[in-house]
Parts: C-alpha cells; sequence; structure tokens
C-alpha cells in the first residue's frame, strides 16, 4: 500500500472503483500540457531526475490533505509551522482520508476547491494522471528510493507522486508458540499440522482476497500486467506460474479447513488476537491494534514458498501530490519536495512508524534497528508495487471469485484463472467503451 498503502483490501477495492471513475472524467479535464498522460505501456527506469531551485509565488496560502492522527495529520500538525516559518507560507492542513482522496480531488480540483497538496495511495496514480489532476514531479532522486516507491508513482514513464512511506504484508507471528520465525512454508505446514487443534490454528490468511494471494502466484511466476504492471494487454494470472501458485494455494487448505467468509480481516485478526493463530498473513496498517491488544508477536517476512523462491507481495505506496489547477504550483511543489525529504521523513517515521521509501533510512538504525520494521522491510524487498493503471479496477472481483471456488471447493485452478483472466478482459473491454 503505500504501494499502494497502506490498506485492507476492500479498501483497495473501493479505492481502484474510484480510480476508475477518476479515468472516465478525461474528457471534462482542462489541464495544461504538462499534464496530458503520457503512454500508459511506457516503463519508468529507476534514475535521477534534475532538481531546480523553488521560490513560492508572493502572497502564497496553500491546503494539504492527509489522514487524521496517527496516519499522517498528527505529524503534519507537528512539521507545518517549521515551512511556514522558513518560506513564509501559510499551510492549512485538512483531514481527508487517503481513501477518499481520488474522488474528491476529481469534483473539487477542477472547481478550484481542491487541496494545493494531497496524500494518495499509488495505485490511484493512473486515474489522476488520466484525468489531468497533477503535476509531475521532476526533482525526485529516484536512485535513493527503494524501486516500488519509484514504480507506484510513476506512470507513463513520468514520475508524479512525492514518496512518504511504503507498506506490504508480511508474517506476523506468536512468540509464545514461535520463537524464530520460519525460513520455508514447508516448516509453517509443518508446525501447523501438530499445533492445529481445540479452536487453534498454526496458520491463517485472507484466502478470498488477492492483495495477498497474490504473492503465492507471484513468487511461481504469476503476474497482474506486465511491463512491470503498465500493459493491460498482458495479464499473467493463468500462466503456467500462476497457475502452479494456486495450486500450492489449494494445497493450504489441508492446515487451515475453514471456508473463505470465516477468514475475512477482522475474524482472523480477532483469533490472533486472543491466542488462537501462530503465523498470520497480515499488513502494517493492523500493526498498532496487535501492539494495544499486549499479544507477543513478531513480524518477518513471508516464508519462502516449495520452490525455493519467496513471495511477492503487493506492496503500497503513500506519497505526496500537487494538484494541477493549484494557483500556487511552486509553492506546492516546494512543500511537497520539503515534506518528503529524508529529514522530514525519519521524523514522520519516529512519529507516527510509516516506514520511509529511503534505502539510505532503512539502513539507519532508527528503522533497521526495529525488529517489527525490519520485518515488512525485508519483505519490501520482494514486493512489487500494486499497479497503478485504471484497469486494476477490473481485477479484485472476478480474482476473488475464483479464489473463493479453489480454496472453498477445491476446484481446478486453471479452470478457474481462466475464467477470471476472461471476466477481467471484459470488464476492461467494457471501461474503453
Amino acid at each position: 500500500m503505500s504501494v499502494i498503502a497502506k490498506k485492507k483490501a476492500v479498501q483497495a477495492m473501493v479505492l481502484l472503483l474510484s480510480v476508475g471513475m477518476i479515468a472516465g472524467m478525461t474528457a471534462c479535464s482542462k489541464a495544461n500540457n504538462e499534464n496530458k498522460p503520457a503512454s500508459p505501456s511506457a516503463s519508468v527506469s529507476p534514475s535521477a531526475s534534475g532538481s531546480s531551485v523553488l521560490e513560492p509565488e508572493p502572497g502564497a496560502e496553500l491546503t494539504i490533505w492527509d489522514s487524521e492522527g496517527n496516519d499522517g495529520g498528527l505529524w503534519l500538525k507537528k512539521v507545518l509551522p517549521g515551512f511556514t516559518e522558513k518560506y513564509g507560507v501559510k499551510v492549512t492542513y485538512e483531514p481527508v482520508a487517503v481513501d477518499d482522496v481520488p474522488s474528491k480531488i476529481a469534483t473539487e480540483g477542477p472547481a478550484k476547491l481542491g487541496a494545493d497538496v494531497f496524500n494518495a495511495v499509488h495505485d490511484a496514480l493512473g486515474g489522476l494522471v488520466s484525468a489531468g489532476l497533477v503535476y509531475p514531479n521532476d526533482t525526485l532522486k529516484a536512485d535513493d528510493l527503494v524501486l516500488p516507491a519509484v514504480q507506484g508513482t510513476a506512470y507513463g514513464g513520468k514520475q508524479y507522486g512525492y514518496p512518504v512511506a511504503i507498506e506490504t504484508a508480511g508474517l506476523y507471528y506468536n512468540k509464545d508458540y514461535v520463537k524464530e520465525p520460519p525460513k520455508t512454508f514447508d516448516e509453517v505446514i509443518s508446525f501447523a499440522k501438530e499445533f492445529n487443534g481445540k479452536g487453534k490454528y498454526g496458520f491463517m490468511m485472507e484466502t478470498s482476497n488477492f492483495y495477498f494471494v497474490n504473492s503465492l502466484l507471484s513468487g511461481y511466476g504469476g503476474y497482474v500486467f506486465g511491463k512491470d504492471g503498465t500493459d493491460k494487454d498482458d495479464i499473467g494470472l493463468n500462466n503456467e506460474g500462476a497457475v502452479q501458485g494456486a495450486e500450492f494455494f489449494r494445497s493450504l487448505k489441508s492446515i487451515l479447513p475453514v471456508n473463505a467468509s470465516d477468514l475475512k480481516e477482522d475474524i482472523k485478526k480477532g483469533l490472533f488476537i486472543e491466542g488462537k493463530v501462530a503465523y498470520n498473513i497480515d499488513g502494517p496498517w493492523n500493526l498498532q491494534g496487535y501492539k494495544d491488544s499486549k499479544i507477543n508477536f513478531g513480524v518477518a517476512p513471508l516464508p519462502l514458498l516449495p520452490n525455493g523462491k519467496p513471495p511477492v507481495t503487493f506492496s503500497g505506496v503513500r506519497a505526496f501530490y500537487v494538484n494541477s489547477y493549484t494557483p500556487y504550483p511552486k509553492a506546492a511543489k516546494l512543500l511537497a519536495s520539503y515534506l518528503t525529504s529524508e529529514e522530514m521523513l525519519m521524523d514522520r517515521y519516529l512519529t507516527i512508524g510509516q516506514i520511509p521509501p529511503y534505502k539510505e533510512l532503512l539502513a539507519k538504525p532508527e528503522v533497521s534497528g526495529d525488529p517489527i520494521t525490519a520485518g515488512f522491510a525485508a519483505q519490501i524487498e520482494n514486493s512489487i508495487a500494486m499497479p497503478s493503471i485504471p484497469q486494476m479496477g477490473a481485477i479484485w472481483e472476478p480474482a476473488a471469485s475464483a479464489l473463493e471456488e479453489i480454496w472453498n471447493k477445491g476446484s481446478d485452478p486453471k479452470t478457474q484463472l481462466d475464467r477470471a483472466v476472461k471476466s477481467i478482459k471484459d470488464a476492461i473491454a467494457l471501461q474503453k467503451k
């Protein structure tokens, strides 16, 4: 998640539906030539961009959107006065949840009512760019970032976002049952066979949630879209590797004999907090809840698959974006750059715990020395940015249906994945009309 990001899969579905709505507004957008979308099939290489000195426009005043409390707002309230003191630009913070930003900026941006700078999860980017709602970021030094953060904030060969944080799934484990996290899924399976019983489960994941299960398919060579998630015409969810991954996924029913409807996030989270689950695949968005519960847990990267390769999780990237309708583009770009400097992002991490996407920061003791953050950071190395093209919205429902059939009924993975890909292609074709 931010990614994309943070981000529950249900929230991601809502967000991506919003993206589809935004993309449909392209014809109504009156953005400058600079904001017209480039070819969505172009890929981006992580090379450093040039930099320039920005001076705010005389009389500039800005508004910024970010989520409330520990999700961003708490930190902004702390650091915005420093920006005002340094540059003489007043900034007003308004709380807007990142999942609500795409639809809100789509209506308020062109009306000159939207924030000058806003925080959004990267999987909204394709729709934002297609509708001409954001300025490119021409100062980003991409070599300093982890690759998923570069991929996630680029579209059509251009960088747009100012990366703030990166997140992905990890393996939570109950230290009362497990002293050291497993290196392989074979270890997880062997443990669960001995541990299961009396209402306890050795392993749990959301089995109808493609956000998580895709990691197993990708670990065998499946993929959503080709060319780093930018080619809508190349869908790899039913290739040989994806089918092998789905077959392994189906085999996990032997250690988790529960139907998908009883493995939803809240149920699984509650069981882990109650000490009834030893291994739990989940994201950092539930981290605070687990901490508050006082359960004795750790976080590790996902264990190796039977083919000897790591699962490849989706990553979500949170980033600030500059509204293309802002009357103060220089001041807005200056604010976005200021807030995403390494100094500021280290402060954000220390204040609200969001993992910074900069390589140098991830290596600092304040970050790498935290075992929970280190667990997620290790998985980030085996993650890819969730595709940000608008067609991603067509993936979720067919994929979830296929996973439910495979998990609940033991259906043939190849048949179900072929059916899902056909539904996805049909939905994408309808998006064109």
